[in-house]
């Protein structure tokens, strides 16, 4: 075999060149832009001329030399942000682009349904500060909308229900509203209800104890609160303090805002959306794998760290994911946090990794849906998720619900759901054998995907002369594999494809199909073997989250018109199995008989015939029955619609609510990721334990100091020392995002105890040791 050497690939290109696509590239250079095709410069301008940038996207999109999702990507853009500048040219020329920041003219700056509870409280008499209390805004917002106050109800306080003649609020309770009201009125410059379309209303308390939050409870109780602001009180050495450092991951992720957007107020609760989402967060950060092993847990502690003096258990847990649940966005929250995935890390979509993931049912329903179960090797009632990964592994949507158990059949749905989220950019999607079909790789190519497998069935073995060590360097380690490269083609020859073999130590061959002709081989076969992230993704996802869990066992009625198996056919083939296993019975015994026959006796078949007369009959008669129940066999459809089954009612497990907390787990993963690149310059084995590394930051117990505008979190220290310094230089990256805590004005930030030191200590100068002088032993 023929022996070659390292591999050269591409160096990236440099920080002065961007490249937007194979012709297109921006070059910078001080404060001037330049726009390069094919080599040439086309279009030029300065850093500070938005409108001149405005028009060279849009120049590049409309010439065809670029896409919008390349575009937007070079640019620091959003797709949605390149279309808009490409219609505002075609509508109004270059003076078009030009437009100033904000608001457009005549855009309602509140949403219907929110004009129409300030209608409804505004006709119950409430003051414009007891409206805007209600809602979250400033009082000149609502003084915008329906006018001035009179002087009788601007005198009373910020909640319907409160005397005017209420006394005054402590020093101590304004410190407390401080924590997490709003700006007050004379702050207030702007009109903050223009971000309530995308951003959570900031909560406010009345209560001065952040350990007793009587008046809060009897706000929510009476109507008046959706959600309880955060209140922390100082303490020392409180356990699991150290699960906020993944807050600035779990605030970027975009969870909040979407979900406020998607579900609004869940209705007036002590416990609302925020908090209902903060805690299934936490708890999946650590550990709590179910809302009832809440149980095991003190409530009054884990209140501390969402702010509160007890949190949630399960009875109101679970009533908050019914409310929840049944809005039935789940799907749609899902698809908005991936585009928010892949605006914050599209380098990482060029690959897009598809799998399902079978979790079986163990219970007395009826279940439709079967599935095989590769863990278990067997057939058994189960449902189907499909989960689309990222090239780093990292999960990046989640489809369940009605799809079909094969992979094949469910791809057409699951290309839709990838192309709304990349848009136009042409993507790989690798997957296993599962879902090979020539037929669907051809309607793949076709709709601009790209396609990564491996081969199924039988195929010629290539001599090992023809395979080449073929090495290099990818994603920062070497990667060795002896390969062979040719074309193939399927579909009677209309489909060409290419196809590189690894030959493996042991002589096993492993062919990888691809339509990608632009990638060196080893890069592809790298790329396929790479798939076994996604396959322990799932083993971690089982084990430290749960995620086979059954979240409730709430049914929902099947729909009707669904075709599956034939469970007549499934019964019929275990009535021909036995069968066929009595004439199999029968046939040894006839034989047995015919070996064992002495031809003194019986000489002729005949003669034996008549011996054994009562034998051959009962043989005759098993064959006539395995005929008979063959030929009943074919005559059954081996698919029916649930709504021809008539002995029973087929029915499925509620999907919705398991998908949303399958999301919030999916972003509890992602927030670790995310901390583990944060932790890797700083760690030298992230790889093998930085989610270890992890789990022991978050179980850490810390100290709580609030300040003014800052919840201080001080760690204690960990395990070893090495991992103490990892931890320190997280906290300092943690603090540099400046993240406030979800609902409250505080900027939380971050730090480690020092480790203690090893060894005695010494009066003096702590770098001199006492001289120890021996003394020999006495004789």
């Amino acid at each position: 075999m023929s022996i070659q050497g390292a591999l050269t690939l591409p160096e990236p290109a440099a920080s002065n060149h961007v490249v937007i696509n194979a012709r297109c590239s921006l070059r910078i250079e001080a404060r001037q832009r330049v726009i390069v095709v094919n080599g040439l410069p086309v279009h030029h301008y300065r850093a500070e001329d938005a409108v001149a940038e405005a028009y060279a996207m849009v120049f590049l999109v409309e010439s065809g030399f670029a896409q919008q999702t390349d575009v937007a990507r070079a640019f620091g853009r959003s797709v949605r942000t390149v279309r808009r500048h490409q219609g505002r040219y075609a509508q109004g020329g270059m003076a078009a682009l030009g437009r100033q920041e904000g608001w457009r003219r005549g855009r309602r700056r509140i949403d219907g349904k929110r004009l129409r509870s300030i209608e409804t409280l505004k006709s119950q008499g409430l003051s414009n500060r007891a409206i805007a209390h209600r809602l979250g805004v400033s009082e000149k917002a609502i003084r915008k909308l329906v006018g001035p106050s009179t002087s009788t109800e601007s005198t009373q306080l910020g909640f319907a229900g409160m005397p005017s003649g209420a006394a005054a609020p402590s020093a101590e309770t304004t410190r407390a509203v401080a924590v997490g009201a709003p700006p007050s009125a004379k702050e207030d410059t702007c009109d903050p209800i223009g971000a309530t379309a995308d951003e959570e209303p900031m909560s406010m308390s009345l209560d001065h104890d952040a350990s007793d939050r009587s008046f809060d409870r009897q706000l929510a109780y009476l109507g008046l609160l959706d959600d309880a602001a955060p209140l922390f009180r100082e303490g020392s050495a409180v356990p699991g303090a150290g699960v906020l450092c993944a807050l600035p991951c779990l605030v970027a992720s975009g969870l909040f805002r979407i979900s406020h957007k998607l579900y609004g107020d869940v209705g007036p609760a002590f416990y609302g959306l925020r908090t209902t989402l903060l805690t299934l967060l936490l708890m999946a950060l650590l550990r709590i794998k179910r809302p009832e092993h809440l149980k095991e847990r003190d409530p009054a502690v884990f209140g501390r760290l969402l702010g509160l003096d007890r949190a949630p258990e399960v009875k109101t847990l679970r009533r908050r994911l019914t409310r929840l649940a049944a809005h039935h966005c789940a799907e749609q929250l899902g698809a908005e946090l991936a585009r928010l995935r892949i605006d914050q890390r599209g380098h990482l979509m060029g690959f897009l990794y598809v799998d399902g993931h079978v979790r079986a049912y163990h219970g007395q329903r009826a279940i439709a849906s079967r599935a095989y179960v590769a863990r278990r090797h067997l057939a058994m009632p189960a449902s189907t998720d499909y989960w689309i990964n990222d090239r780093s592994g990292d999960p990046l949507l989640l489809i369940t619900g009605e799809i079909d158990a094969a992979l094949t059949k469910a791809f057409p749905r699951l290309l839709r759901e990838v192309r709304n989220l990349v848009g136009e950019r042409r993507v790989t999607i690798v997957f296993d054998r599962g879902g090979w079909s020539p037929k669907l790789f051809a309607t793949m190519i076709a709709d601009g995907f790209d396609l990564l497998t491996y081969r199924k069935g039988h195929c010629r073995r290539i001599h090992e002369r023809r395979f080449i060590r073929r090495r290099a360097r990818i994603d920062g380690g070497w990667v060795d594999y002896l390969l062979h490269d040719q074309s193939v083609r399927f579909l009677a020859g209309k489909l060409r494809l290419r196809q590189v073999t690894r030959l493996c130590d042991d002589g096993h061959q492993t062919q990888v199909v691809t339509s990608r002709y632009d990638l060196c081989d080893i890069e592809v076969a790298y790329r396929m073997f790479d798939r076994w992230r996604q396959e322990n993704f799932f083993k971690y996802m089982r084990e430290e989250f749960l995620l086979d869990a059954l979240v409730d066992y709430r049914i929902e009625p099947e729909d009707p018109t669904r075709s599956i198996p034939n469970p007549e056919c499934r019964a019929m083939d275990k009535e021909i199995g036995m069968a066929r296993a009595d004439l199999a019975k029968l046939e040894r015994e006839y034989g047995v008989a015919a070996v064992d026959n002495t031809e003194q006796h019986r000489p002729t078949m005949r003669g034996f015939k008549i011996a054994h007369g009562r034998l051959g009959k009962r043989l005759r008669a098993a064959r006539a029955r395995v005929a008979r129940l063959r030929e009943r066999r074919r005559n059954v459809a081996k698919r029916v619609e649930i709504r021809d089954l008539s002995e029973r009612t087929m029915v499925k497990l509620a999907t919705e609510r398991k998908h949303l907390t399958d999301i919030i787990k999916m972003v509890a993963y992602q927030a670790e990721s995310d901390l583990i690149a944060l932790l890797r310059p700083h760690y030298a084995r992230v790889d093998q334990e930085g989610r270890t590394l992890l789990h022991e930051l978050f179980a850490a117990a810390g100290d709580i100091r609030v300040g003014d505008s800052e919840l201080h979190v001080i760690l204690a220290p960990l395990s070893s020392p090495h991992r103490t310094h990892a931890a320190q230089a997280l906290c300092q990256l943690l603090d540099q995002t400046a993240t406030i805590f979800p609902g409250s004005p505080l900027q939380i930030r971050f730090s480690v105890r020092p480790p203690p030191r090893i060894g005695l200590a010494f009066p003096g100068s702590p770098t001199q040791r006492p001289t120890v002088t021996p003394v020999a032993p006495a004789l």
